[in-house]
């Protein structure tokens, strides 16, 4: 995409100052929710791989990249406030698409519960129902309650494999260079109120009122969020239709090319109604 179709820049929002990314293009915009702890730079294969007309948001969370810290904890409906607040900054008032990307996933199911009219479809990628969910393995959830992995990057690189599952195993250097696109880390305050706020959190009661099309894309190598929570979510959520891969936690960046297509796909039918069901396995 062109340098000048490229907008990046700090907006004051709810009490927060949020680095945002836009890349202005055409059609319905997609809205990107990041995973714990990473700024929106870890994000530049997917977009890479998306179609270049679209117009992609992306944005960092308090603490996290380029956005300063919040001066308190906060929650997701909280959250989701800020992300409507700043599409509007942005002078985004129509409908949007919202990927969520693990932690991001909890995000992205708040706004589209929060604000309904706002969001036309929903995309789950990795991610559960928040506190109430069927938990990964715990040695590999241990070593998510630091920020670590994201200032270290050898160590990142060392525990690829066993922490994220899919193409980490056989290539975890690329987790590593991924976290090298980041341009500042974020803080530790920032990833302590991260973990607050998926701790205290849970879709497990709301999905069955999001009324919006959902593609829940989940690895059957995911040592995180088990397979298992995509089935769930499927079965409450009344348009719903899962796509299985054999990866892990984060092929959607590390494998964006297979799956962009997927992402793609169902966006380019907005009205088409589904039932809960696979459509796919990679």
């Amino acid at each position: 995409m062109p340098a000048d179709d490229v907008e990046q820049r700090l907006i004051p929002v709810l009490g927060q100052q949020i680095r945002v990314r836009v890349h202005w293009g055409e059609g319905v915009p997609l809205v990107l929710c990041n995973g714990i702890g990473a700024a929106f730079e870890v994000l530049d294969p997917l977009v890479a791989a998306l179609d270049p007309r679209t117009t992609v948001v992306r944005f960092d969370v308090p603490g996290t990249g380029g956005s300063p810290d919040s001066p308190l904890p906060y929650g997701f409906p909280y959250l989701a406030a800020v992300l409507g607040e700043l599409l509007r900054k942005l002078g985004i008032h129509g409908q949007v698409d919202v990927l969520g990307l693990s932690w991001g996933g909890a995000l992205a199911q708040q706004f589209a519960f929060q604000h309904p009219r706002r969001c036309r479809a929903l995309i789950l990628a990795s991610t559960g129902t928040g506190a109430l969910m069927v938990p990964g393995r715990p040695r590999t959830l241990l070593k998510m309650l630091t920020p670590r992995r994201f200032l270290d990057h050898e160590y990142a690189a060392r525990i690829a494999g066993d922490l994220y599952g899919g193409t980490a195993r056989s290539d975890s250097a690329r987790v590593a260079q991924l976290f090298d696109r980041q341009l500042m880390a974020g803080s530790r305050v920032g990833y302590l109120h991260q973990l607050l706020a998926g701790s205290i959190w849970t879709s497990l009661f709301a999905l069955p009122l999001i009324r919006q099309r959902t593609l829940i894309v989940a690895g059957t190598d995911d040592p995180i969020v088990p397979v298992a929570n995509a089935r769930l979510m499927a079965r409450l959520l009344p348009h719903a239709t899962v796509h299985l891969h054999a990866g892990g936690h984060v092929d959607v960046i590390t494998n964006a090319p297979g799956l962009a297509p997927v992402i793609e796909s169902f966006r380019a039918n907005p009205t088409r109604r589904t039932g809960a069901g696979i459509v796919g396995r990679q």
